[in-house]
């Protein structure tokens, strides 16, 4: 029996000064965490049973669909160099060398590292598929750790890898691990939604994030309330209504016009009198294609710089998705165009850049000027754009008649009120999108043969022909349950958690220790729901009663039971926290009525899980 007397469970009454999320303030002051260093936290006693909760279910619902694994987190330069993602990641992966001088890391993730041993010890099709999972500590060089562990530079993450033979064995085995995220997130109690997003650093294709809502989250969903379609804002798309056009002035062709002072859109709009709308916005970058040299624009084996010139056109009441455009064009990192490279492709000044005349490359990321035009400009006409001269625009401009583009496609992110893009029966869906924050819990999607192919990995078909295995990736940052199961259930006296992942199920609160009746109640009753298999924690210490109710309202405990005076009546009083609502129980049926509770709350989540 664990006794709260004996425990350390340094609770506070202040959240820390740099605290701003509700988590990150609670999981302090519960004495759940203690900061180490920028984005590195200790895992007290209370905290790390939560944790070893989470995992245990995240374990049993994994061990249904693969099997577990556990890799090294110090890892070599050579699998990274080999799939290219060793300059391709930057700086957020942890570099360091050995007394040997050796190229080393610590594990970002694990997919080269699983391949290294699939090409190695799979060999036909007989062996396949094979769904292998660690839960493995995980560090990445976070520039800006923030928000408790929500932003971290280590943390814990379950990762699993699929091998199949063809996308029909991948479909199934991405689907298997749909069912377990849903069933993992279930059992933790967790309100969740599933959402199509971008596969990130990782790659691959098809894509599903399972995220919390939240005001601390850092992810921006879009969703239908009428449909329940739902995407990162990374990935999300919209319908847009109808606009009417500008009419074209003189001959209908592009008109230049002196506009002084009009370097701001909504300068450029009160200008012309027209809604933003109809302007056409510049966005310029420089982008570094995947797998080219580092940050510096460095050369690669003498040939061209890493860094290309890349436009970016669209309506300029709309914003750039960077992650979007970079998926696009296949670039690693973006970042802003400086004055000198302005002058080198546009030969014009910011706030006065257009798409006429400019000389665009037919590749992108080739040696010109790669032009972007949003889809949403697709058969626009009569707009307003930048002339590349100083105090000047164009009007009277026709996207696809007055300039051209390397690539038209979707790079602006949907804003809040917009068409739903789904439908069923060929109907388009009549619900406006909502957009809210999000934590980020666990991710999945196929990687396809982009680590396999560039690593080697084959295996012999039916046919005894070489092919090449496919894979799939998934995550569960085991952490954000924690933080995330507490962002949705807080109030201003602490936070309440589900049975599943709290560190003891039932507080037994003995009000005064000094009083031999209720100590001797406190214990037989710690004991009996011990007994009945709950995890119980004895709260014995010599503090005044409110202490204690103060201290058991923080720290997470869904039930308390206050062993008082009505001890006398053969009562004592149960408080269940998430209702902060509290009866006065039996003494002799108390044990069985949490334990109906318990069992039931339990059962509910297994149910909805399947």
């Amino acid at each position: 029996m664990y006794r709260w007397s004996k425990l350390f469970i340094p609770t506070l009454r202040e959240a820390p000064a740099d605290a701003e999320v509700a988590s990150h303030k609670l999981l302090v002051r519960a004495g759940y965490i203690r900061q180490l260093g920028a984005g590195l936290y200790n895992y007290i006693f209370l905290g790390q049973r939560s944790l070893n909760k989470i995992i245990a279910i995240v374990r049993e619902e994994m061990n249904k669909i693969g099997q577990e694994f556990f890799l090294p987190a110090l890892l070599p330069k050579e699998p990274w160099a080999e799939s290219g993602r060793w300059t391709a990641i930057g700086e957020s992966m942890f570099r360091l060398k050995d007394r040997k001088g050796a190229d080393l890391c610590l594990g970002f993730t694990h997919e080269e590292i699983m391949t290294t041993m699939a090409r190695s010890e799979l060999r036909s099709y007989k062996q396949l598929p094979q769904i292998w999972y660690q839960i493995q500590t995980k560090f990445r060089d976070e520039p800006r750790p923030k928000s408790g562990l929500l932003r971290v530079r280590q943390f814990i993450m379950k990762d699993s890898y699929s091998y199949d033979m063809d996308e029909a064995g991948l479909d199934k085995s991405y689907n298997l691990h749909d069912a377990a995220y849903r069933a993992i997130f279930t059992r933790c109690g967790l309100k969740f939604v599933v959402v199509e997003a971008d596969s990130g650093a990782m790659g691959g294709s098809q894509s599903q994030e399972f995220m919390v809502y939240s005001d601390a989250g850092e992810d921006l969903i879009a969703s239908c309330p009428v449909c329940g379609y739902a995407a990162n804002l990374e990935k999300a798309t919209s319908l847009l209504p109808p606009l009417e056009e500008m009419v074209a002035t003189g001959d209908g062709k592009p008109e230049l016009v002196h506009t002084p002072g009009c370097a701001a859109i909504p300068d450029v709009a009160a200008f012309f009198r027209i809604s933003p709308a109809c302007d056409i916005k510049c966005v310029a970058y420089m982008a570094l294609k995947r797998g080219a040299a580092g940050k510096d624009g460095a050369k690669k084996d003498g040939g061209p710089e890493s860094w290309h010139g890349v436009a970016t056109f669209l309506r300029g009441d709309h914003q750039v998705n960077e992650t979007k455009l970079a998926g696009a064009l296949g670039a690693a990192e973006l970042r802003t165009m400086q004055a000198e490279e302005l002058s080198r492709y546009f030969n014009g000044p910011a706030g006065y850049l257009g798409p006429v005349g400019l000389k665009v490359d037919a590749q992108p990321l080739g040696d010109g000027l790669t032009v972007v035009a949003d889809k949403a400009l697709e058969g626009r006409r009569n707009m307003v754009c930048g002339a590349n001269k100083l105090d000047y625009h164009l009007r009277n401009v026709t996207p696809g008649r007055d300039f051209g583009w390397t690539l038209m496609t979707d790079i602006r992110s949907v804003n809040e009120g917009e068409g739903c893009p789904s439908g069923q029966d060929g109907k388009p869906c009549e619900g406006r999108l909502v957009v809210g924050k999000a934590i980020e819990t666990g991710h999945i999607f196929k990687l396809g043969d982009r680590y396999t192919r560039s690593m080697g990995a084959r295996v012999l078909d039916e046919n005894g022909r070489e092919v090449t295995p496919v894979m799939g990736c998934y995550g569960i940052g085991i952490e954000r349950i924690l933080t995330a199961a507490i962002e949705q259930s807080n109030d201003a006296n602490g936070f309440w958690l589900p049975a599943s992942i709290a560190p003891f199920t039932v507080v037994v609160t003995i009000t005064n220790v000094a009083d031999a009746a209720l100590r001797e109640t406190g214990e037989k009753l710690a004991a009996e729901l011990e007994s009945a298999g709950l995890d119980v924690l004895l709260d014995d210490r010599d503090e005044r009663a409110g202490v204690k109710f103060k201290d058991a309202d923080l720290v997470g405990i869904p039930y308390r039971i206050n062993v008082g005076k009505k001890v006398t009546e053969g009562k004592v009083e149960l408080v269940t926290r998430a209702r902060a609502y509290s009866e006065d129980v039996a003494l002799d049926e108390v044990a069985a009525l949490v334990k109906r509770r318990v069992d039931e709350e339990l059962l509910l989540e297994a149910v909805v899980a399947k």
